[in-house]
């Protein structure tokens, strides 16, 4: 048995509705803390889809879903389980990573026509792990697949607002 913590993705967060799909990797220690999506203070995820859907960054996190929900965004992410010591996406054990059924997502939510990578490691997983799934179970129905800079504070190469122009171009489609 391994020594190195498992950790556990949480449930998505949609409607029917929605028309864009969020994935990140996996919560980090901070966010399953506080059981929320995106919770470390200095992750610049909730200020920069706050200024593109303008809603109040800082709102208690039920009013943020909430919020996001509405501009028909889902949220999730592609790892189910893993194991991984500590928050930082370098150190998943690639061999034990478990993809969420992100194929079945965008069957509950027929609309989504884009699916927007919170960073390079969001990406990585969901290549390996999760789009030959998606492809096959959707056949026909193309959905666009958008890597966005990472909103982790680890990740601090670019500016908050070279960050939020890229993810506005990505969640309104432009990007």
């Amino acid at each position: 048995m391994s020594a190195t913590p498992a950790v556990a993705s949480f449930a998505p967060v949609f409607r029917a509705d929605a028309t864009v799909l969020v994935l990140g990797s996996v919560p980090g220690e901070a966010s399953l803390r506080a059981a929320a999506y995106y919770a470390h203070p200095r992750n610049a995820f909730w200020p920069v889809v706050a200024a593109v859907y303008r809603f109040d960054a800082a709102a208690p996190y039920g009013e943020r879903v909430a919020a996001l929900v509405d501009a028909r965004v889902a949220l999730w992410d592609v790892v189910h389980t893993c194991e991984r010591p500590g928050s930082l996406d370098a150190a998943i054990v690639t061999a034990s990573v478990v993809a969420n059924d992100i194929a079945g997502l965008l069957v509950a939510a027929p609309a989504i026509d884009r699916i927007v990578l919170n960073g390079q490691t969001a990406a990585m997983l969901f290549r390996r792990h999760a789009a030959a799934a998606v492809a096959e179970r959707l056949g026909q129905r193309r959905v666009r697949v958008v890597v966005a800079p990472s909103t982790s504070p680890a990740h601090a190469a670019r500016t908050f607002d070279a960050k939020l122009a890229v993810w506005r171009d990505a969640l309104r489609g432009d990007g």
